[in-house]
C-alpha cells in the first residue's frame, strides 16, 4: 500500500491563477526561459526527465525515468556533509502542446509538509516560461527549529531550478 502524502490539499499548485492552501508558506517564481516551440521542447523534455531537479544539483532517486502520475521519487541536497532526503508522489502531470510540468507532494521523511509545480508555458507571442508555485510547512521537528535556515535552502533550491531551466533554455 501506498505511503500517505502528508499534507491534504493535493493539486493546489496546479490549479493555476487560484489562491494557493493558508496556513504555509508560499513560493511562486516565475521567469522567461526564450522562445519558440525548440526551446519549449527543450526544457519542458527536461522538466519531465527530472533534468531542472539534477540541474539543481540535486541527486534523484526514482524508478520513472519521465515523470509519471504516482512515481515516487526522491531528492538528496547536500550542504556539505549532511545529505537531506526529500521523498514525494507525483500527484499532477501537464503535457500539453504549449505547457508541461508537474506537481509533487511530500511524503513521510521530507522535511517539509506540502505541494511544488513545475511548469513550463508557452504564449500566444511565442516566449517561454518557466514556473513553480509550491506551499510548504515544517514536516520534522528540526525543520520547524530550523525554521529561517529552512527558508533560506528552499530559496536557494529554486534559484537553481530557475537557473537549470534557463541552461536547458540555452538562455544566459
Amino acid at each position: 500500500m501506498p505511503r500517505a502524502l502528508t499534507y491534504p490539499e493535493v493539486g493546489a499548485t496546479l490549479r493555476g491563477g487560484r489562491a494557493m492552501p493558508a496556513g504555509y508558506h508560499h513560493v511562486e517564481r516565475r521567469v522567461r526561459v526564450g522562445e519558440g516551440a525548440e526551446v519549449f521542447r527543450r526544457v519542458a523534455d527536461g522538466v519531465l526527465g527530472w533534468e531542472v531537479s539534477r540541474g539543481a544539483g540535486l541527486a534523484v532517486r526514482t524508478d520513472a525515468v519521465r515523470v509519471a502520475e504516482g512515481a515516487e521519487v526522491t531528492s538528496t541536497l547536500r550542504l556539505g556533509p549532511v545529505r537531506f532526503a526529500a521523498p514525494c508522489r507525483v500527484v499532477g502531470v501537464l503535457d500539453e502542446p504549449d505547457r508541461a510540468g508537474f506537481a509533487y507532494g511530500t511524503l513521510p521523511g521530507h522535511p517539509e509538509s506540502g505541494e511544488e509545480a513545475f511548469v513550463v508555458e508557452r504564449d500566444a507571442d511565442g516566449v517561454v516560461w518557466f514556473s513553480i508555485r509550491a506551499f510548504s510547512r515544517p514536516g520534522t521537528w528540526w525543520s520547524y527549529l530550523g525554521g529561517p535556515a529552512a527558508r533560506a535552502v528552499q530559496h536557494r533550491v529554486t534559484t537553481r531550478y530557475l537557473a537549470a531551466a534557463r541552461r536547458l533554455a540555452g538562455t544566459p
